[in-house]
């Protein structure tokens, strides 16, 4: 029985081996029957040598080279206004007028003094000359004209201050007083603020001070014109260096001749320095970013024609559409620019003619 059984097993053994061998046959045959894909085609581009001008990056503040809020000495109520919101002035413009009728009423009363002490005093020095008057008496009626000249002048100096006039060239800002409205001595009226030059003050932290001088150029761009560059040179370096922050502080000057740039806008600012360093790049569109670094495709030439090997690389900052290769690869390899996506390591490629679209109406 136990015999029959082994002899039923080992048949079935056999049967379903041949039918397994068999259809293993097939799937390997039709295999080696499916064409091998045709190399993909990409767009290839060199590691360049390239010198590059070193510059330090920071954020600064743009300030105005004058800038007050126009106010009055005295108070008064307004009886003219001379200035639109946002009007250019130069220096000198009248502004706001105080009524001052008043003080002009009682500067009339003050001068007819002055020519009274006038009087008296002429009076005296003659007197005196023919012994008539003490000499006491004439050295009183000169102190009474001095003190009412003085009173005249100071009267004078009121009236004026009730004046007011732009105290250098600028841009107004907003109007802030109103025709009729009485005003407390140091009341402000509106904004002036000189902008063509402008100021922009930042901060450096001290080690970078040994490559920092007067007239050393700077870029600086603001949110306000994205991608738009402005730019100056340092005027002023600050003799002090910040014991909290052990940073210097620095103040450069920009042109600022159409007005684009407005006290108080925050800046992006570019230091250039003065050595320029010799750098490999490529494209930014070659590397391929992953979270355990980033990476290219080499081209390869080989028995079996051109092949993708891919290269771990350690890249730098970015300038114009090309980054900064820092490890990983010499100047002259060539790499894959565009197409990488369907590479895999060791797959054969084609070289496209075109370069990458990113490339293309560059110079070379």
């Amino acid at each position: 029985m136990i015999k029959r059984l082994l002899l039923v097993f080992l048949l079935s053994a056999l049967l379903f081996g041949g039918l397994f061998g068999w259809k293993f046959y097939k799937i390997r045959r039709s295999m080696s029957n499916i064409p091998m894909p045709p190399p993909s085609v990409v767009a290839v581009t060199e590691v360049k040598s390239t010198l590059w001008q070193p510059y330090l990056n920071t954020v600064g503040s743009l300030v105005a080279v004058s800038g007050i809020d126009v106010s009055n000495e005295i108070a008064g109520i307004v009886k003219a206004i001379h200035f639109k919101s946002g009007q250019s002035v130069e220096r000198g413009a009248p502004l706001v007028e105080l009524d001052s009728a008043i003080d002009d009423a009682e500067l009339k009363g003050l001068k007819a003094e002055v020519q009274l002490a006038q009087v008296r005093f002429e009076r005296s020095e003659k007197l005196v000359a023919k012994h008539y008057a003490s000499k006491s008496d004439h050295d009183q009626n000169s102190a009474l004209l001095s003190e009412a000249k003085a009173i005249v002048a100071a009267k004078q100096e009121v009236i004026k201050k009730k004046r007011i006039y732009a105290p250098f060239s600028g841009e107004l800002g907003i109007r802030l007083v109103n025709i009729g409205q009485y005003l407390p001595a140091g009341t402000a009226m509106v904004s002036l603020q000189t902008i063509a030059p402008i100021y922009v003050d930042f901060s450096v932290p001290e080690a970078h001070l040994g490559s920092l001088q007067i007239g050393q150029q700077l870029s600086l761009s603001v949110q306000a014109y994205p991608g738009k560059n402005f730019n100056g040179e340092i005027s002023a370096i600050n003799p002090q260096i910040e014991v909290s922050t052990r940073n210097i502080k620095i103040r450069a000057t920009l042109e600022n001749k159409d007005h684009t740039l407005r006290p108080g806008m925050f800046a992006d600012v570019r230091i250039m320095l003065s050595v320029n360093k010799e750098v490999l790049t490529l494209p930014d569109t070659a590397i391929t970013y992953n979270p355990y670094g980033d990476s290219v495709f080499a081209v390869v030439s080989g028995q079996q024609g051109l092949t993708a090997q891919l290269k771990q690389v350690i890249t730098g900052e970015t300038r114009d559409g090309r980054i900064e290769i820092i490890k990983g690869l010499n100047a002259g390899e060539r790499i894959v620019s565009a197409g990488q996506v369907k590479l895999r390591n060791g797959m054969p490629l084609t070289v496209d003619d075109k370069p990458a679209p990113g490339e293309r109406g560059q110079q070379p």
